[in-house]
């Protein structure tokens, strides 16, 4: 297969997407005085859904991310309730598709947790978690929900593994051990049975998650990948990377087949990690770089040239993340079709950008808001562990996004303490995680060593007072007889 390289010169094709351009929320549409992280961690440290914005923020002694509900535009009191059970620095936080209240969160202490935030939000800290999860050896980096399945999460960590944790009981369930360094990124095909990843070992891959196995597997010597996005049901991935020039790029690929990619193309000359967004629904692939003020967006067909330039959103502020609101949370009626929350760390700001396909009709717009993935999981846990694949359970947008969730999330009683995953006791040898807790530790065994020695000489003391009854017995019984 040849690879494609592809040039800037437009080539013009009718589409509705042509001009959609990007608005930046007035001033009071956006959220001021937050205390944004300074970490250099690739994520975006920010999470979206309907209800609630959740910030990773900087903090002495321990991670901690705040959680604003998103009527609440504004600045913001310096003395906001935070989320703040971690020990380490929080790394990555996302929104449990399916339940609105649920956030998970993962950190260096090695931790992942799931906490559920009170309708209104927060009144005072909040610092027990309803679950936390431990079984990574090492930081934990990444986190992502299962797209269609209610209690699955999927974490990786630093010691190269990726856990699958069924939240049902709160434990995990399989451990998939193929990489051989820090995994960059983790992304789901449309009904979660395929998981492509990136690797720092340059390898693209994609795995049968229940199984562990991986189907697919290129190792990128001229595109070093950063990161990966399935294509919705193209059968198709993208990867954002860097060329052999070190220019940035991006590159198509056949998830049947990742021997070469379909089509490469250079981005810029600039250095910040290129974060790709894509939308299953207008088939139109977002490219916002680390540190760029600017967003390029792109229609992706499966005909020839597969990747379409459409337009730039160009805006002064880096942007040090983005969070991205799910379509039930769109305003149709301004024909919005995608909405980033931009992370702008010097000011203390994060800013709504809206995506608007601009159209004079009042009327609902069928053709840019076909049938979505809605907030109704496809199948139970247990149901995608047993191995059945099912797609999301698709809503309109029609009416605007009234039903309430039914569901309530249940956490599992937790009493078991060891964590066995292919045959491995995981938590055997999980280090303490700060010198607090080091300390904590050394306090804790050196009283279990005293108690354990008070015990072992009441125990002596008894059997010497035994043996001499027992004595006595013997040295009376034949004067008896």
């Amino acid at each position: 297969m040849t690879v494609t390289k592809m040039s800037w010169r437009p080539t013009y094709r009718s589409s509705k997407f042509r001009n959609v351009y990007g608005k930046t929320g007035n001033r009071e549409h956006c959220y001021d005085g937050i205390p944004i992280t300074k970490n250099v961690h690739d994520n975006h440290f920010c999470a979206v859904n309907s209800k609630f914005l959740a910030v990773v923020t900087e903090s002495a002694g321990g991670g901690s991310f705040i959680v604003i509900p998103v009527s609440q535009c504004g600045r913001l009191d310096s003395h906001y309730p935070k989320v703040c059970g971690h020990q380490g620095n929080v790394l990555d936080i996302k929104w449990n598709p399916f339940f609105e209240n649920i956030v998970a969160s993962c950190s260096e202490d090695t931790s992942v947790r799931v906490w559920e935030i009170p309708d209104g939000g927060l009144r005072r800290n909040m610092t027990e978690a309803v679950l936390e999860l431990y079984g990574h050896s090492r930081r934990v980096g990444l986190i992502e929900w299962h797209p269609t399945s209610s209690g699955i999460l999927f974490s990786a960590g630093y010691d190269y593994k990726i856990l699958i944790w069924n939240l049902e009981i709160g434990e995990p369930v399989k451990m998939i051990d193929c990489h051989s360094d820090v995994i960059l990124s983790m992304s789901f095909n449309t009904d979660g049975s395929l998981l492509a990843t990136s690797c720092k070992d340059k390898k693209l891959r994609v795995i049968e998650p229940r199984s562990g196995r991986v189907l697919q597997q290129a190792s990128c010597k001229n595109h070093r990948v950063n990161r990966v996005v399935f294509l919705g049901n193209m059968k198709r991935l993208l990867t954002t990377g860097v060329s052999r020039w070190n220019t940035r790029q991006i590159a198509l690929w056949d998830q049947e087949d990742l021997t070469m990619p379909i089509v490469e193309e250079d981005i810029d000359g600039l250095s910040g990690l290129l974060f790709p967004f894509y939308d299953p629904d207008t088939h139109m692939l977002y490219l916002a770089g680390k540190g760029d003020g600017n967003i390029r967006y792109f229609e992706i067909t499966t005909e020839k040239p597969y990747i379409q330039y459409l337009m730039e959103f160009r805006s002064p502020a880096p942007q040090k993340g983005l969070g991205v609101m799910p379509k039930h949370g769109l305003d149709v009626a301004a024909c919005e079709v995608y909405r980033f929350y931009k992370l702008v760390t010097l000011k203390g700001l994060i800013e709504p950008i809206s995506m608007i396909v601009p159209r004079r009709s009042d009327t609902y717009q069928e053709d840019i808001y076909p049938m979505t993935a809605g907030t109704e999981p496809a199948l139970s846990a247990s149901e995608w562990l047993s191995g059945i694949d099912r797609d999301p359970v698709l809503m309109s947008l029609k009416d605007g996004y009234h039903r309430p969730n039914q569901l309530v999330f249940k956490a599992p009683v937790k009493e078991k303490k060891t964590v066995v995953v292919n045959g491995i006791d995981l938590l055997e040898n999980v280090p303490p995680r700060t010198e607090n807790e080091l300390l904590r530790m050394f306090f804790r065994q050196q009283d279990e060593l005293r108690r354990l020695k008070d015990e072992l000489t009441t125990k002596d003391v008894r059997i010497r007072q035994l043996e001499l009854e027992l004595n006595n017995l013997k040295n009376v019984s034949p004067n008896n007889v």
